[in-house]
Protein backbone atom coordinates (compact mmCIF):
# COMPACT_ATOMS: atom_id res chain seq x y z
CA UNK A 1 0.00 0.00 0.00
CA UNK A 2 1.22 3.40 -0.72
CA UNK A 3 1.16 6.31 1.70
CA UNK A 4 2.76 9.85 0.72
CA UNK A 5 5.47 10.85 3.25
CA UNK A 6 5.08 14.64 4.32
CA UNK A 7 8.47 15.55 5.23
CA UNK A 8 11.09 17.51 3.28
CA UNK A 9 13.54 16.75 5.99
CA UNK A 10 16.01 13.92 4.31
CA UNK A 11 16.71 12.13 7.57
CA UNK A 12 13.31 11.98 9.16
CA UNK A 13 12.31 10.63 5.70
CA UNK A 14 15.09 8.12 5.98
CA UNK A 15 14.19 7.00 9.60
CA UNK A 16 10.61 7.02 8.60
CA UNK A 17 10.96 4.69 5.54
CA UNK A 18 12.94 2.24 7.43
CA UNK A 19 10.57 1.84 10.23
CA UNK A 20 7.40 1.84 7.82
CA UNK A 21 9.04 -1.01 5.04
CA UNK A 22 8.27 -4.07 7.39
CA UNK A 23 4.84 -2.80 8.00
CA UNK A 24 4.31 -3.19 3.76
CA UNK A 25 4.04 0.17 3.64
CA UNK A 26 5.33 1.75 0.50
CA UNK A 27 6.44 5.44 1.92
CA UNK A 28 7.17 7.64 -1.06
CA UNK A 29 8.52 10.98 -0.73
CA UNK A 30 7.35 14.05 -1.92
CA UNK A 31 10.38 14.04 -4.26
CA UNK A 32 9.46 10.62 -5.27
CA UNK A 33 6.25 11.54 -6.23
CA UNK A 34 7.74 14.52 -8.14
CA UNK A 35 4.94 16.55 -6.35
CA UNK A 36 6.10 20.02 -4.11
CA UNK A 37 4.35 19.86 -0.85
CA UNK A 38 5.44 23.33 -0.79
CA UNK A 39 5.70 25.28 2.76
CA UNK A 40 2.37 24.05 5.13
CA UNK A 41 2.41 27.02 7.53
CA UNK A 42 2.18 24.83 10.94
CA UNK A 43 -0.05 26.88 13.35
CA UNK A 44 -0.99 24.24 16.07
CA UNK A 45 -0.01 24.95 19.50
CA UNK A 46 0.80 20.77 19.86
CA UNK A 47 2.87 18.22 18.31
CA UNK A 48 -0.17 15.93 17.38
CA UNK A 49 -2.18 19.72 15.53
CA UNK A 50 0.90 20.23 13.57
CA UNK A 51 1.46 16.75 12.41
CA UNK A 52 -2.70 16.58 11.48
CA UNK A 53 -1.82 20.12 9.63
CA UNK A 54 0.93 18.50 7.11
CA UNK A 55 -0.80 15.24 6.84
CA UNK A 56 -3.96 16.46 5.63
CA UNK A 57 -2.27 19.04 3.29
CA UNK A 58 -0.10 15.82 1.38
CA UNK A 59 -3.23 13.82 1.11
CA UNK A 60 -5.23 16.68 -0.16
CA UNK A 61 -2.65 16.91 -2.86
CA UNK A 62 -1.71 13.68 -3.61
CA UNK A 63 -5.09 11.86 -2.94
CA UNK A 64 -3.09 9.27 -0.75
CA UNK A 65 -2.52 8.45 2.67
CA UNK A 66 -0.31 10.57 4.09
CA UNK A 67 1.99 10.31 7.31
CA UNK A 68 3.26 13.08 8.64
CA UNK A 69 5.64 13.54 11.76
CA UNK A 70 5.75 16.50 13.96
CA UNK A 71 8.66 16.30 16.72
CA UNK A 72 10.75 18.21 19.02
CA UNK A 73 12.95 18.34 22.14
CA UNK A 74 11.10 19.55 25.48
CA UNK A 75 13.79 20.72 28.05
CA UNK A 76 12.55 20.58 31.86
CA UNK A 77 14.67 23.74 32.93
CA UNK A 78 13.45 25.54 29.72
CA UNK A 79 10.04 24.72 30.55
CA UNK A 80 9.20 22.77 27.38
CA UNK A 81 11.44 25.03 25.34
CA UNK A 82 11.93 24.58 22.29
CA UNK A 83 8.86 22.32 22.03
CA UNK A 84 6.68 22.56 18.79
CA UNK A 85 9.57 25.45 18.07
CA UNK A 86 12.68 22.76 17.92
CA UNK A 87 13.51 23.35 14.46
CA UNK A 88 13.75 26.59 14.40
CA UNK A 89 14.89 27.50 18.08
CA UNK A 90 17.48 29.01 16.81
CA UNK A 91 16.22 31.14 13.90
CA UNK A 92 15.24 29.57 10.41
CA UNK A 93 18.74 29.23 9.05
CA UNK A 94 20.61 27.82 11.92
CA UNK A 95 22.50 24.63 11.62
CA UNK A 96 22.36 21.57 14.30
CA UNK A 97 25.47 22.74 15.65
CA UNK A 98 24.04 26.34 16.13
CA UNK A 99 20.53 24.71 18.09
CA UNK A 100 22.49 22.38 20.29
CA UNK A 101 25.01 25.07 21.23
CA UNK A 102 22.25 27.33 21.89
CA UNK A 103 20.57 25.23 24.17
CA UNK A 104 23.50 23.64 26.10
CA UNK A 105 24.09 27.43 26.68
CA UNK A 106 21.14 28.37 28.31
CA UNK A 107 21.91 25.21 30.38
CA UNK A 108 25.45 26.33 31.29
CA UNK A 109 24.54 26.71 35.21
CA UNK A 110 22.32 24.54 36.17
CA UNK A 111 22.05 20.71 37.03
CA UNK A 112 18.62 19.95 36.26
CA UNK A 113 19.63 18.63 32.71
CA UNK A 114 16.15 16.26 32.11
CA UNK A 115 14.59 16.54 28.60
CA UNK A 116 12.49 14.46 26.57
CA UNK A 117 11.72 13.85 23.08
CA UNK A 118 8.17 13.98 21.54
CA UNK A 119 7.32 12.09 18.37
CA UNK A 120 3.76 12.79 17.00
CA UNK A 121 2.20 11.26 13.75
CA UNK A 122 -1.24 11.45 11.67
CA UNK A 123 -2.33 9.58 9.25
CA UNK A 124 -5.31 10.63 6.76
CA UNK A 125 -6.77 8.99 4.81
CA UNK A 126 -8.34 10.11 1.43
CA UNK A 127 -11.95 9.55 3.10
CA UNK A 128 -11.26 11.41 5.72
CA UNK A 129 -10.68 9.26 8.16
CA UNK A 130 -7.63 9.75 10.86
CA UNK A 131 -5.35 7.94 12.94
CA UNK A 132 -3.02 9.74 15.76
CA UNK A 133 -0.78 8.53 17.90
CA UNK A 134 2.41 10.53 20.09
CA UNK A 135 5.80 8.66 21.55
CA UNK A 136 8.11 10.39 23.84
CA UNK A 137 11.57 9.20 25.04
CA UNK A 138 12.99 10.27 28.33
CA UNK A 139 16.65 11.29 29.02
CA UNK A 140 18.43 14.59 29.59
CA UNK A 141 21.31 16.80 28.00
CA UNK A 142 24.42 16.11 28.14
CA UNK A 143 27.16 18.76 29.32
CA UNK A 144 28.66 18.76 25.50
CA UNK A 145 27.73 17.31 21.79
CA UNK A 146 28.98 13.63 21.41
CA UNK A 147 28.65 11.53 18.72
CA UNK A 148 27.99 12.45 14.76
CA UNK A 149 25.07 9.72 14.47
CA UNK A 150 21.23 10.60 14.03
CA UNK A 151 20.37 14.21 13.38
CA UNK A 152 18.51 17.22 15.07
CA UNK A 153 19.41 17.53 18.66
CA UNK A 154 20.66 13.71 19.21
CA UNK A 155 24.74 14.89 19.95
CA UNK A 156 23.34 16.15 23.29
CA UNK A 157 20.50 13.65 24.16
CA UNK A 158 21.44 11.45 26.42
CA UNK A 159 19.54 8.07 26.96
CA UNK A 160 20.52 6.10 29.58
CA UNK A 161 23.49 8.00 29.57
CA UNK A 162 24.83 7.07 26.01
CA UNK A 163 23.93 10.43 23.58
CA UNK A 164 22.01 9.47 20.48
CA UNK A 165 24.57 10.95 18.54
CA UNK A 166 26.41 7.16 19.54
CA UNK A 167 23.70 5.04 18.68
CA UNK A 168 23.18 3.08 15.97
CA UNK A 169 20.46 3.48 13.52
CA UNK A 170 18.96 0.04 14.42
CA UNK A 171 19.80 1.21 18.44
CA UNK A 172 17.35 4.53 18.07
CA UNK A 173 14.71 2.80 16.28
CA UNK A 174 14.30 0.47 19.46
CA UNK A 175 14.12 3.24 21.90
CA UNK A 176 13.27 6.78 20.48
CA UNK A 177 10.37 8.84 20.41
CA UNK A 178 9.51 8.27 16.71
CA UNK A 179 10.42 4.62 17.18
CA UNK A 180 7.99 4.61 19.68
CA UNK A 181 5.17 6.46 18.10
CA UNK A 182 5.92 4.27 14.57
CA UNK A 183 5.24 1.44 16.71
CA UNK A 184 1.82 2.44 18.05
CA UNK A 185 0.69 3.84 14.56
CA UNK A 186 1.65 0.41 12.80
CA UNK A 187 -0.99 -1.60 15.48
CA UNK A 188 -3.31 1.57 14.76
CA UNK A 189 -2.72 0.98 10.81
CA UNK A 190 -3.29 -2.82 11.07
CA UNK A 191 -6.33 -2.30 13.11
CA UNK A 192 -7.58 -0.25 10.60
CA UNK A 193 -6.64 -1.95 7.38
CA UNK A 194 -8.22 -5.11 8.95
CA UNK A 195 -11.64 -3.05 10.21
CA UNK A 196 -11.83 -1.75 6.49
CA UNK A 197 -10.58 -4.54 4.42
CA UNK A 198 -8.25 -2.90 3.06
CA UNK A 199 -5.38 -4.99 1.40
CA UNK A 200 -2.06 -4.11 2.05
Amino acid sequence: MKFIIATNNPDKLVELERILKPLGIDAVSPKQANISLGDVEETGETFLENSFIKAQAACKKTGLPAIADDSGICVDYLDGAPGIYSARFAGEDATDEDKNNLILEKLKDTDDRGAHYTAAITCVFPNGDKLQVEGKCFGEIAREPDGDGGFGYDPIFLFEGKSFGNFTAEEKDKVSHRGNALRMMREELIKYLEGNNVNQ
